[in-house]
């Protein structure tokens, strides 16, 4: 039986190899954050005579890619994209997410939104049917840290301040348990309202278009629109 790190490997070089026939000199990939794509990134350094650059949602991703030869670009100097891969926490049958365990959900959505596509890296932990398992994570400007927690209360959830972390804005994330999201986007858009709320993590307004979900008996395409 395969490792989870083992599988998230496999999801990986898939996603390099799904890629390669797109790439060219002028292409700029947008890369998200987290241990999938650490690995990604990894696995797509030995390519980077093939593509321009890349943007980044995470200073951790810059740094690595930087480290490996690919250069890292300003997402102010990149009008669009052809695709943004990333991971995710919790992926649901319509394609929605949840993201931001490694606390990037900003920038994930930012960088995200300049891309034609988003493909999602996962392995085949992540897929469930009903989005709220994994605690929802919300970026909050510091001052509306105790407002916003009342808010996501009185929605049912129970709002747990993140500790001794900060955003790569400077702000602090409220991880919000005891959901049960049937309507993602809906609720996505309920909580982006919410003053004080700079975003939350669901991402359902603008879900993956492709998942590469990598299972036991190999890595499995799902497309939002086939």
């Amino acid at each position: 039986m395969l490792t989870q790190t083992e599988l998230k490997q496999n999801v990986a070089d898939a996603a390099v190899q799904f890629l390669l026939p797109f790439l060219g000199p002028d292409v700029i990939l947008g890369v998200g954050t987290g241990s999938t794509v650490d690995l990604f990134i990894d696995a797509l350094a030995p390519h980077k005579d093939r593509f321009r650059g890349a943007t980044s949602s995470s200073e951790r991703s810059s740094e690595r890619m930087r480290a490996l030869g690919i250069e890292v670009l300003d997402l102010n100097q990149v009008p669009t994209m052809p695709w943004y891969i990333d991971g995710a926490d919790e992926v649901d049958h319509a394609l929605s997410m949840i993201k931001g365990g490694g606390g990037a959900l900003t920038r994930e959505k930012i960088v995200a939104s300049v891309a034609q596509r988003f493909i999602c890296i996962v392995d085949e932990s992540k897929r469930v049917e009903t989005l709220g398992r994994f605690p929802l994570p919300v970026e909050v400007i510091p001052m509306a840290r105790e407002a916003v927690a009342r808010r996501l209360a009185a929605l049912g959830g129970t709002p747990v301040l993140r500790g001794d972390f900060v955003t790569d804005n400077g702000c602090q994330i409220l991880d919000v348990s005891g959901l049960s999201i049937t309507a993602p986007a809906e609720t996505e858009a309920l909580i982006n309202n919410i003053p004080g709320v700079v975003s939350c993590g669901l991402f359902a307004l603008a879900g993956a278009d492709l998942v590469l979900m990598s299972t036991q008996a190999g890595v499995r395409r799902f497309e939002r629109n086939p």
